[in-house]
């Protein structure tokens, strides 16, 4: 038999797409037999229908022409060494003075990390909040940045659907491996409730299970992490801000009086809860008809209006369009489905603005002993 380390170190460099980490290093490369110039490589999967195994067994075929490609699912040993492995490259481990924490705490939370997360908020229902957070999230994917989006708004849940994820998120263990759409990782509570069943808890239940989504979900050490935030100022606002201090808050609202007051609510709200507001986000500022006319459908001036009294930037204003709400229904996102559109190359800018803006500075301190 001839020496197939060079073939194995050729296929085992390739990268997993969703977990981004070389096949070797995971555990997903078998046995790779070369035999009277056939080769065979076979793949160890933690589940059989492994989202990724299609782009996986291309990118052999790109490296090993003409391979044999089989799959073997992973047994329960194999699925613990994944999990830990992945645990332990996602967690930052207690230096060897810090004794404050019981266990290791993933990697992203701590303030030095190079994950900024961005809160997507909102006053009040209605004003768009949810398609903000997918456009701007593959926006920035697109931009070449790794990016995750939890959706947060337990109660009416629905990025999963408007995201057009069609696998649901993989758990090993303790651990869930989010799903990838777009370049975009994605885990909601959509995922683990019928999509017609409510979710009617109380807020130690509520804050069990932002906690849980926030730090057992494989995020990696993302670039981005998008928070889409349920509206208002309640249960899940609050643990939010204590799960995630360092959250950037972007404020959505409308042109319109009344949405730009009670999103203002949520920018003080914030500001109580020593979280950076970082700017404001103005959604369905117009509608641009067949004459080339702008048609302002719920008047004007309220995104301008909420900057100035917030003292922050407005930093984009998102135009209504038929195809940016046909996208939500039919998880198919208008900056994937029509890049060049009005409302897509909106989305683009605002998220070069937002990268451009860089970290915020404002860190809580929850305790200072002096």
């Amino acid at each position: 038999m001839p020496d197939t380390s060079p073939l194995r170190q050729l296929v085992g460099a390739i990268i997993e797409p969703q977990l981004v980490r070389p096949l070797e290093q995971l555990g997903f490369l078998g046995e790779v037999r070369e035999n009277d110039g056939a080769t065979r490589v076979e793949l160890v999967l933690p589940v059989a229908q492994w989202p990724n195994l299609a782009a996986l067994e291309q990118a052999v075929d790109e490296r090993v022409p003409g391979a044999e490609v089989v799959v073997r699912v992973m047994n329960d040993e194999e699925r613990l060494a994944l999990r830990n492995f992945l645990r332990g490259a996602m967690t930052a481990q207690p230096g060897p003075g810090d004794h404050n924490h019981a266990e290791a705490t993933p990697r992203f939370l701590d303030k030095t990390s190079k994950t900024r997360v961005l809160g997507i908020s909102s006053g009040k229902g209605g004003v768009g909040k949810s398609s903000v957070s997918v456009n701007l999230a593959i926006a920035l994917a697109q931009a070449g940045y790794q990016v995750g989006v939890l959706d947060a708004d337990v109660y009416g849940f629905s990025l999963p659907k408007m995201l057009g994820a069609s696998n649901d998120p993989i758990v090993l263990g303790d651990l869930v491996i989010p799903t990838l759409a777009h370049g975009v990782r994605c885990v909601s509570m959509g995922y683990f409730v019928p999509d017609e069943q409510p979710v009617i808890w109380r807020g130690p239940m509520l804050h069990k299970a932002i906690e849980q989504l926030v730090t057992e979900a494989w995020w990696d050490e993302p670039d981005f992490l998008l928070i889409d935030m349920p509206p208002g100022t309640g249960d899940v606002a609050l643990t939010l801000s204590e799960v995630l201090p360092r959250i950037e808050m972007y404020i959505v609202t409308t042109p319109q009086p009344a949405a730009q007051r009670v999103a203002q609510r949520s920018a003080y709200a914030a500001r109580k809860l020593k979280l950076a507001v970082r700017g404001v986000i103005e959604n369905m500022s117009w509608f641009t008809g067949d004459d080339a006319h702008r048609y302002e459908i719920f008047g004007a001036g309220g995104g301008a209006q909420l900057a100035q009294e917030l003292g922050v930037a407005l930093l984009a204003q998102i135009p209504l369009e038929v195809a940016l709400r046909a996208g939500g229904d039919e998880g198919r996102p208008l900056v994937v489905t029509n890049p060049s559109s009005e409302a897509a190359l909106a989305f683009s800018a605002l998220a070069k603005t937002i990268a451009a803006q860089g970290p915020s500075r404002v860190y809580r301190q929850e305790l200072r002993l002096i």
